[in-house]
């Protein structure tokens, strides 16, 4: 007879013990998740307030030494180099010669319109002989009128001839002094476009020619700064290789239309007094000024560089803003940058506290907790 086997009778209690066991973990991992899940504390942020630095609103611009006048120096005539008098750097006098091609053929073509003209003038000589005989024996009806008309006729031809001769004979005399090359002003020789030896048309540069005299600062100008610069404007100007130096210039030619490319104006400024001490192509910093002080609504301020970075192509910051010290991205209009600051004259207002570190670490609607710099007077404003 098979036995059959019974539940042990505590096994029902066991289960209802280790239910509750398990209910009451359950509850535990809950209130763990719970604590997880909490708000983070919000993070702390150098930030300071801004207030206006007082200096007028003004724009810096970077921008490069050049001459006002430059010119590319090339021969009137095709040839062969055969001598080059100046090199790169070189200062050139007016008039003075600077290169030369092979003259000969030249010469050559010199002498032949010169022969030309020697013959053209015999037969001119000849044919007034002629007419001045013809006309004598026309007097006394010696001879027809038909025959004075003829010698008449063809005294005017070589008259004729004997002009183009001669103006032929000139050409070929200015074609010959073609051959040394002059330099048309005074100046500094900038590049050197031509080797000797080097076969040139006419026309092809050999040299460039920086004229001496005005000198520019030459400067592309962004859309949002135009309105900051009007011909006749006063600029001040200073240059790294001068340190120390403040040169003043004027806006002389102001480009009508941006550029295709980087959607810039090109400005020129004509630098007053510049002295020997300017090079042409030394970097330069323009400042703009617009002349008006600073205010709530065009007022300029000064950041440390490390409140700055982009939104894209726009220079931004991040403002602390409202009660609840939410992170708000502003964009703003950068004046001038320094060594180690920015000034700032659009998009942001008296009093509004600008995160200065570690701006590529936060977002926008972020809630932090701003700290006052460690030493103010490091990020003043």
């Amino acid at each position: 007879m098979r036995k059959h086997s019974h539940p042990h009778p505590r096994s029902a209690p066991a289960r209802r013990v280790g239910q509750a066991l398990a209910l009451a973990g359950l509850v535990m991992l809950g209130a763990c998740h719970q604590k997880e899940a909490a708000a983070p504390a919000p993070r702390p942020v150098v930030a300071v307030a801004v207030h206006a630095d007082g200096s007028p609103v003004s724009a810096s611009l970077p921008g490069e030494v050049q001459a006002r006048y430059s010119t590319p120096l090339s021969f009137r005539i095709a040839g062969k180099i055969i001598e080059r008098r100046v090199r790169l750097g070189d200062t050139v006098k007016i008039g003075e010669i600077v290169a030369r091609l092979d003259p000969a053929d030249a010469q050559k073509s010199a002498a032949s319109a010169q022969a030309q003209l020697d013959a053209a003038q015999h037969s001119l000589v000849y044919a007034k002989q002629q007419l001045d005989r013809d006309q004598a024996q026309a007097h006394e009806n010696l001879i027809s009128a038909a025959q004075l008309e003829q010698t008449t006729n063809a005294y005017a031809s070589a008259l004729a001839q004997r002009d183009q001769a001669a103006q032929q004979a000139a050409l070929q005399k200015n074609q010959l002094q073609y051959t040394d090359l002059p330099a048309d002003h005074a100046g500094v020789i900038t590049a050197e476009d031509a080797q000797t030896g080097q076969n040139v048309s006419a026309g092809q540069a050999v040299y460039n020619l920086a004229w001496s005299g005005d000198v520019d600062v030459v400067v592309d100008v962004p859309e949002s700064t135009l309105a900051a610069l009007a011909l006749g404007q006063t600029a001040k100007v200073t240059m790294s290789a001068l340190p120390g130096r403040t040169f003043s210039a004027r806006v002389r030619e102001l480009s009508p239309a941006a550029d295709p490319q980087s959607r810039t104006y090109r400005a020129n400024l004509t630098l007053l007094n510049p002295g020997p001490d300017v090079r042409l192509g030394m970097t330069a910093d323009v400042a703009l000024s617009s002349g008006t002080a600073a205010s709530e609504s065009s007022a300029s301020y000064t950041l440390p560089s490390t409140a700055l970075f982009h939104d894209g192509n726009d220079p931004a910051v991040w403002v602390v803003s409202g009660s609840d010290n939410m992170l708000e991205l502003r964009r703003v209009q950068v004046t001038r940058y320094n060594e180690r600051t920015v000034a700032i004259t659009g998009g942001l207002k008296e009093g509004e506290r600008v995160v200065l570190q570690g701006v590529h670490t936060v977002t926008a609607g972020e809630k932090v907790h701003p700290i006052a710099p460690l030493h103010p007077e490091d990020f003043a404003s």
